[in-house]
């Protein structure tokens, strides 16, 4: 497969504050992804649920979807319930050519909640933890049956948010069973180190999320005590080459480990204040000019 590139609708409209570009249809945000010189995309909520329309849509622009947020509530619900909304979310995404599929656990997560990110995180007991890990690799083992790798999203906001976290997730689940979805933004807004994150699960790694901060929003909300949303509509979040990461060593771990999956831009800003195509073209030509692809 080698890397191929895609963005995340998020820049258009965001499914967790729909009051962001709530007027940009669906037709509008995959132009402008295949615009800016991208061949892939997430789904958005504004996406067409039926594969046969979506995929056409797609092709229409030389588009595919690479992968969709999957919410599990492991810690919180029967594994027989979660089981049956993964089936199905597994099933549509390959449908529509998707061979990855990124899951958070959002059981107690207060990513959506008025609360301060950074002081009110959950953190699991050795029972929850159990339910998760547990559960993951049942879930894990569904998606090798469609030929399909499951990877897991670290979050703020959520249970497996630190590097502390990650490493009990990983410790805890079998590699061919469950990656990781790597994902810089959060890493830096949790104050971790993203690239010792990276090196160290990086034969795990099944999909990467390119997202940049903006390090005086990010000082703001923690001293603030922001929530997480509050953040992403201040603008803490940026695309690749616009905030304080760089990116460069990021991107040569990943070609000397030979990656071969998504590279997926996904920034999510307030469109009216971030032009969503300037900035899809910003990340594109960052990426050129610093990885070479």
């Amino acid at each position: 497969m080698a890397i191929k590139l895609a963005i995340a609708p998020i820049g258009w409209t965001n499914d967790d504050l729909p009051e962001l570009g709530g007027q940009i249809p669906f037709e509008q945000c995959v132009s402008e992804m295949a615009l800016a010189g991208f061949e892939g995309s997430e789904v958005g909520n504004k996406y067409p649920k039926d594969p046969a329309e979506l995929n056409k849509a797609l092709a229409l622009r030389g588009l595919t979807i690479c992968n969709a947020w999957f919410s599990s509530f492991l810690t919180i619900k029967p594994y027989e319930e979660v089981e049956a909304a993964f089936i199905k979310h597994r099933d549509f995404l390959h449908a529509v050519g998707a061979r990855v599929i990124g899951v958070a656990e959002q059981g107690l997560s207060i990513q959506g909640l008025d609360k301060p990110v950074f002081n009110a995180k959950p953190v699991f007991n050795d029972d929850q933890w159990c339910d998760l890990t547990d559960g993951l690799c049942r879930l894990g083992e569904l998606a090798a049956k469609k030929g399909m790798k499951l990877a897991y999203h670290h979050h703020m906001g959520t249970g497996v948010q630190t590097a502390e976290e990650i490493d009990l997730l990983m410790e805890n689940t079998e590699p061919k069973l469950l990656g990781l979805l790597y994902d810089t933004g959060h890493l830096v807004f949790s104050g971790e180190d993203h690239l010792a994150v990276l090196n160290k699960y990086i034969k795990r790694v099944h999909h990467v999320h390119l997202k940049d901060v903006r390090p005086d929003i990010l000082k703001q909300a923690a001293v603030g005590k922001w929530s997480f949303l509050k953040a992403v509509k201040s603008g803490v979040f940026t695309v690749p080459g616009d905030g304080c990461i760089d990116f460069k060593p990021v991107f040569k771990a990943l070609l000397k480990a030979k990656f071969s999956g998504w590279w997926v831009v996904e920034a999510e800003q307030d469109p009216a204040k971030a032009n969503p195509l300037e900035y899809a073209i910003k990340a594109r030509s960052y990426i050129k000019k610093t990885a070479g692809i």
